[in-house]
């Protein structure tokens, strides 16, 4: 198997094909190839290379990929970000996403952006169903959506918890505004044929395997318009990861439906998103124990207040799974 590695000495970086090799019971990896110090230079002498050709053609994607972010993030570190401590390093790859979003995701002709969104949609509705127990297999949502099979042995509720989510993704409509409006509409799209009761909640629930107490139901109505508030104030002020990022679990910490708060919030993380041009974001269900660890880390921080130092370990964590996942989706 061969793959770039790259190296760090000082401020310069060193591309180098290198080849990992079984060796009787022992892996081997050594250095096949000095391919230059940036991603463009790296691309070219891969190009070049008359060994090792049939190895290269067989990790072709990973490599291209490898490449093109790197490229993508020499380019965001020319345009000098300001540090911001919520996010660290991982800034950089966030933006280095932005800019491949704009120069080349959008520049690609209608079919073949449709077909990548809705490759986009079917991943996300696979993960986030699967975080909240749907047990329906990748392989099978993608049967559904694209041939029509439906999968054997499940529940009406998983898949219409499916079709559901895929259908709501599809008809958002960017110029919502963030609100009760929007966010009602979301939460009924997702609970049709699934939960008839839709609307903030009218009883108290005890959340499992959670160590903070949700939003008594009287005074949600008046915490989701302090939420609305806190997002008005700081949508121009904070990067729109980590607001996306910390709406979201203000929104999970108030709690406001009896079912579907997760689902709900994880489509708004989405709409905050592209809102800002932004490309949208998946969480794992493989994930799914350090992405509630991450909420819970949180926990701690007031519901409304300015401080997020609570929160850097949920912007980090978001940020890995938005940087990796638009790498998997939209190259």
């Amino acid at each position: 198997m061969v793959y770039i590695y790259k190296k760090r000495i000082g401020k310069k970086d060193y591309y180098y094909l290198r080849a990992s090799l079984n060796k009787g019971r022992k892996a081997v990896t050594k250095d096949i190839a000095y391919l230059g110090n940036s991603a463009e230079d790296a691309k070219k002498a891969l190009s070049e290379i008359k060994e090792h050709k049939d190895e290269i053609r067989k990790s072709y994607k990973k490599i291209s990929s490898f490449l093109e972010s790197n490229h993508y993030l020499e380019l965001a570190k020319k345009n000098k970000l300001k540090h911001d401590d919520l996010f660290g390093e991982k800034l950089l790859e966030v933006e280095a996403c932005k800019i491949h979003y704009i120069k080349e995701f959008a520049r690609l002709d209608k079919l073949t952006k449709k077909q990548m969104i809705n490759n986009f949609i079917i991943d996300f509705t696979y993960n986030t169903t699967s975080i909240e127990g749907n047990t329906i297999e990748l392989r099978e949502v993608h049967n559904l959506f694209e041939e029509g099979i439906t999968p054997k042995g499940k529940t009406l509720r998983e898949i219409y918890d499916l079709q559901n989510t895929k259908n709501v993704f599809e008809k958002l409509n960017l110029k919502d505004r963030v609100n009760d409006a929007l966010v009602l509409k979301v939460h009924e799209g997702l609970m049709e044929k699934v939960d008839q009761r839709t609307g903030y909640r009218i009883k108290d629930v005890h959340i499992k395997d959670s160590h903070f107490e949700s939003t008594p139901w009287q005074y949600i109505s008046a915490d989701m318009k302090e939420l609305f508030k806190w997002y008005n104030r700081e949508h121009d002020k904070l990067h729109p990861l980590a607001l996306a990022a910390i709406f979201h679990h203000k929104f999970e910490k108030i709690h406001p439906f009896f079912d579907g708060n997760g689902r709900t919030g994880r489509i708004l993380m989405n709409v905050i998103l592209m809102k800002k041009d932004y490309p949208p974001i998946i969480i794992r269900k493989k994930y799914r124990a350090e992405y509630l660890d991450t909420l819970s880390d949180a926990d701690e921080q007031n519901l409304f207040a300015k401080e997020t130092n609570h929160y850097k370990k949920l912007i980090r964590f978001c940020s890995t799974e938005f940087t990796e996942n638009y790498w998997n989706n939209f190259f």
